[in-house]
């Protein structure tokens, strides 16, 4: 059997695993390749998942949505120079998965090639599990979501509604290449969410808190129901009395940990190098240049233990590490999946990641952060004479081409002689991803990593990631008030 996680599930298993009944080995996969390359492609791979998933809903002191189902499928790719072929099924009988590999083989118009004999690949375990939340009984779930409403509602008379969810999934999947690797991992992951409502004299303001990653339901032993519950009730009242947010340049405080979805979305897809690639990025033609403060340090860290981001392998086969894309304030890297990899002459980073089976992979991130900088949270704070505190945020837009950015602020402050004075509402930060990480000032050393919420969308695709940074100043950012309010993002 391939070494892999000990991660498995009691309950739902991958018929293509050694010991079900749809095995798909070294032998079988050859011969699939063999009809993927019979048309004279360059390269083959098989891309096999199953993903079992569940969902539940509490509302108004009801479980309103339960959900639970399976999906299957086989997704063929071959490449032919730049040219790529796909085409996928959701049976994995014998004819089924023929016709996928003949319909991606038509890419390719010359004399067939073979596949070298896949040999099974060892992985790291970043996300070993005794037990998957999908096998905890549903009642102990129900009772989590409970106790969070429950919380949320004694928190003050103030709260009128709350909604609690659990989302869990277990991802099972197998590549194999016509270059030789074999390669199996499993996938849990686990996220929480509560919602609360406050009301007083005709206003309502809203709270959020939520987390998770590749983990058990131990999760709750550190962050407990109660404890999101309190983090977003107390977010909605305080928002009762928030004021309307300034509108003119100010510098800007940026809290550890989710913060860094902003640079997630205004600096990392820049750096993902089909973008580079197609010239589309700003920071195409960039090695070796000035991209950002020299307190800048910017890496993908695919390793964090059970982090939401975090991956064994990536969607390609590939095993990713940590990619340094900026490094003291100079651009050295970008994420590569097989294809620009090969464009570059480069080593793939491991970036190549798809939404389901029936997805070709593209370069994406999986936890992507700023390092840290040598100054004191509290001392960076201090220096502040008049700004803005960003503490959550929530959607955005971003323009690839030239890294100009709105975000919306959830959660935030004003900041006034060093000291967190107002809560604010309808904050944005209007600006450009470059420009705003040339401005950075003063970076603490407390990095913080997001807690398991983000999902990042590309393409039409979605995928889990994490981000992360620690306290950030930042000399002067457009802060737009709630006309000016973004929409969509990550």
């Amino acid at each position: 059997m391939t070494p892999h996680t000990r991660t498995r599930s009691a309950l739902y298993r991958a018929p293509f695993t050694p010991d079900g009944p749809n095995d798909i080995d070294a032998v079988l996969g050859a011969r699939l390749l063999s009809v993927a390359l019979s048309k004279g492609g360059d390269y083959a791979d098989l891309f096999f998942e199953y993903r079992a998933a569940s969902s539940l809903v509490f509302d108004d002191g009801i479980l309103k949505g339960a959900s639970r189902g399976v999906a299957l499928g086989l997704g063929v790719r071959v490449q032919k120079g730049d040219a790529t072929g796909y085409a996928y099924v959701e049976q994995l009988d014998w004819d089924s998965m023929k016709r996928a590999a003949e319909t991606a083989a038509q890419i390719a118009n010359g004399p067939p090639s073979e596949p070298v004999l896949a040999v099974p690949k060892t992985l790291p375990r970043r996300y070993e599990l005794e037990q998957v939340t999908l096998d905890a009984p549903g009642l102990d779930k129900r009772a989590l979501l409970e106790r969070a409403a429950a919380a949320a509602h004694a928190f003050d008379p103030l709260i009128t509604k709350v909604e609690a969810s659990i989302s869990e999934e277990l991802r099972e999947i197998l590549v194999i290449t016509s270059d030789g690797i074999l390669v199996r991992d499993t996938q849990p992951l686990l996220r929480f969410g509560i919602r609360a409502i406050a009301e007083r004299n005709g206003k309502r303001q809203e709270g959020s808190s939520g987390g998770g990653g590749r983990t058990t339901l131990d999760y709750f032993v550190s962050k407990s129901p109660e404890w999101h519950a309190r983090e977003a009730a107390g977010l909605a009242i305080r928002q009762l009395d928030a004021q309307e947010a300034p509108a003119e340049t100010m510098e800007v405080v940026l809290a550890p940990g989710d913060s860094g979805i902003l640079l997630h979305e205004a600096v990392g897809h820049g750096l993902e190098a089909d973008f580079i690639r197609k010239g589309t990025s700003r920071y195409s033609g960039q090695i070796g240049n000035t991209v950002a403060s020299e307190l800048c340090t910017v890496v993908d860290d695919s390793r964090i233990l059970q982090g939401r981001g975090s991956i064994n392998v990536d969607d390609e086969g590939h095993e990713p590490g940590v990619t340094v894309l900026i490094e003291q304030g100079k651009l050295v890297g970008y994420l590569h999946d097989r294809l620009s990899a090969a464009f570059y002459k480069k080593v793939p980073t491991g970036n190549g990641r798809r939404e389901s089976f029936a997805a070709s992979p593209l370069p994406r991130m999986t936890n992507t952060l700023l390092l840290a900088g040598p100054h004191d949270p509290e001392e960076i704070l201090r220096s502040v004479k008049r700004g803005v505190f960003a503490k959550k945020f929530g959607g955005g837009q971003v323009d690839i081409g030239n890294g100009d950015f709105v975000f919306a602020l959830t959660e935030s402050y004003l900041v006034e002689d060093g000291k967190l004075t107002t809560p604010l509402k309808g904050v944005n930060l209007i600006g450009n991803g470059p420009d705003v990480l040339g401005k950075v000032t003063m970076l603490g050393h407390d990095v913080g990593i997001s807690d398991g919420i983000w999902t990042c969308g590309k393409d039409g695709q979605s995928v889990p990631v994490g981000v992360g940074c620690p306290t950030v100043k930042i000399g002067a950012i457009t802060v737009g008030g709630t006309r000016m309010a973004a929409k969509g993002g990550t």
